[in-house]
């Protein structure tokens, strides 16, 4: 039996376009702004208790800032790494709904005016701010490809 030479999986035809395809997304200004707006949304997230001033809130307090800096790690990348990134932002778009409903859900009495103003506005902002990341990829092919359906893997919907 004849012994067949395989070229390793980085070099297939393939995988080099998606990750050309994905180098391009994230050399976009869109890109870069979103990440831009992200990381300083997710440090405002870890820091508005002390700066909206209701960080004696010690639950709302830890939460937003363990969501702040998981919201930051989880956008943060998209320059360097858009290709493992760009799917991670649903994730951080299901952190900006939490950031909406944590004052409600959080233990202790800390739905205050103060604490759900800030919540919200930082939640809506970072939940836009992931879905606009996570469409990142899909308007860039759509922008190279228009009008042209595309090929699916057999046995995806």
């Amino acid at each position: 039996m004849a012994s067949m030479h395989r070229a390793p999986i980085e070099e297939h035809p393939d995988l080099m376009e998606l990750r050309a395809r994905h180098d391009r997304a994230a050399a976009t200004p869109r890109a870069q702004m979103v990440e831009a707006l992200a990381l300083i949304t997710g440090l405002y997230l870890a820091a508005s208790p002390w700066i909206a001033g209701f960080n004696a809130f010690t639950t709302l307090t830890v939460t937003n800032l363990i969501v702040g800096l998981a919201y930051m790690l989880l956008l943060g990348g998209l320059g360097t790494s858009y290709e493992r990134t760009h799917s991670m932002a649903w994730a951080a778009a299901a952190l900006g709904v939490w950031t909406c409903i944590a004052p409600w859900v959080v233990a202790g009495d800390v739905a205050h005016t103060r604490t759900i103003t800030s919540n919200l506005i930082t939640g809506a902002v970072a939940t836009l701010l992931a879905l606009a990341a996570a469409s990142g990829a899909r308007d860039l092919n759509h922008r190279r490809y228009p009008g042209v359906e595309h090929q699916r893997m057999p046995g995806t919907r």
